[in-house]
């Protein structure tokens, strides 16, 4: 999963979850509105445009020289790579990790946490990584897998995507 599915996921997210639900009426009585309610799912579309100006904020950084931010915010991660050609192998992969990472956390913003359980368990190795949206932390559901206070182990989204890159880096050295 690269560049593409990052992607695919902002513009799967800015197509089908910026605008909200239609409401029926509600059980009982309501005071009346004043104003009627934002057309737009404000959570994602601040999510959106955190995660390009992340890009943005890397990508500057690494080259100062870059052109102006494409106008589809799914062209953000093109954007990236055609404008940090010339990087060295470790920013190359800390580019694929946060590329990686803000994928997972628009498929979790769009409500699908099955991404997490595709990834192996980094401290144990097991495939038993779920979703908990309450501490925004993948867990290890093997009851061996704890920390020095006995709870289940946690990771954050970063760390799951610095091992995915890692891993697609050695499987990438060792085929050639």
């Amino acid at each position: 999963m690269g560049t593409d599915e990052a992607a695919h996921r902002l513009r799967l997210l800015q197509q089908e979850f910026t605008t909200l639900p239609a409401c029926g009426p509600g059980d009982g009585r309501t005071g009346r509105r004043v104003h009627p309610p934002v057309p737009l799912n404000l959570a994602v579309i601040d999510h959106i445009t955190a995660s390009v100006r992340e890009v943005a904020e890397q990508a500057r950084t690494a080259a100062p020289e870059a052109g102006p931010l494409p106008a589809a915010p799914a062209s953000i991660y093109d954007w990236w790579r055609q404008n940090t050609p010339d990087l060295d192998d470790g920013a190359v992969q800390a580019r694929e990790t946060v590329i990686y990472r803000q994928s997972l956390e628009h498929a979790i913003a769009a409500g699908d946490h099955k991404v997490i359980r595709k990834h192996p368990c980094p401290g144990c190795g097991c495939w038993g990584l779920f979703w908990r949206p309450a501490a925004q932390r993948a867990v290890c559901v093997n009851l061996d897998c704890t920390d020095t206070n006995g709870m289940a182990r946690t990771w954050e989204l970063k760390h799951l995507a610095y091992e995915h890159i890692a891993r697609q880096k050695m499987l990438k050295a060792n085929a050639t």
